[in-house]
């Protein structure tokens, strides 16, 4: 799934998809904004909107 529009997407539907693509395809926050060529902190912000935090230690969400 293409991350480029994740501003528009279900808040709880994003994490799941962002923590699943860290999980199973990158190995930090970094490599998959590069790779999706998205804002990374426009992503933390809209998934902060629902209370979610970037957890480096873990690489998901929370």
């Amino acid at each position: 799934m293409d991350l480029k529009n994740f501003q528009t997407m279900d808040t709880i539907m994003l994490m799941s998809i962002v923590n699943m693509k860290l999980r199973d395809e990158f190995d930090s926050l970094e490599s998959l904004t590069k790779f999706f060529e998205i804002d990374a902190e426009a992503l933390k912000e809209k998934l902060a909107t629902a209370g979610f935090e970037y957890m480096a230690e873990q690489n998901q969400f929370r």
